[in-house]
């Protein structure tokens, strides 16, 4: 069975794509669904690379129960859009950066659409307080919720193909 496998993806990966990684990968190992998933998280921006998450991130994750603090920021590569079954951006500015470079074959979705249903962007909490870390966790939470549901329906439905993920 091939795991599905979904890059999250915000600007400079330190504040809401890790965080989003480190919830469905907590999610999923709840669920007992470890050898499903391949999940990891990206940035449109390489200014950050191979530093760990923002502190009010892992904060915010680690009261909650998760911890992030050995995740380490990258920049998308061109190889994600080959290795990544569907890549969910944090807002619209970020699907636009990535459509920019992507080849056509790449999913490439609006977390807010995809796992919301809402259509709403994930508002970049990095020049705010941890208040704005908190709120955004929460959509996180319901989002990544949402995702495994119904990615883990799907993948009981389709016996091994993720072709309908794509």
């Amino acid at each position: 069975m091939t795991p599905i496998s979904i890059l999250f993806v915000c600007m400079g990966n330190i504040c809401r794509s890790p965080l989003a990684e480190g919830i469905f990968r907590h999610l999923v190992t709840e669920a007992g669904l470890n050898g499903h998933f391949t999940i990891d998280s990206a940035g449109t921006g390489g200014w950050h690379e191979g530093e760990p998450p923002d502190g009010r991130s892992i904060a915010t994750a680690q009261s909650n129960g998760i911890d992030i603090s050995g995740q380490r920021a990258r920049r998308i590569r061109s190889s994600d859009y080959r290795d990544f079954d569907l890549i969910l951006a944090m807002d619209r500015d970020n699907v636009a950066a990535l459509e920019k470079i992507a080849p056509p074959e790449a999913t490439i979705r609006l977390f807010g659409d995809a796992a919301l249903g809402t259509g709403e962007d994930i508002p970049d909490p990095y020049y705010g307080g941890p208040d704005g870390f908190e709120l955004i966790y929460t959509r996180l939470l319901t989002g990544c919720s949402s995702l495994l549901e119904a990615l883990g329906v799907e993948r009981a439905s389709c016996s091994g193909n993720t072709s309908s993920v794509r």
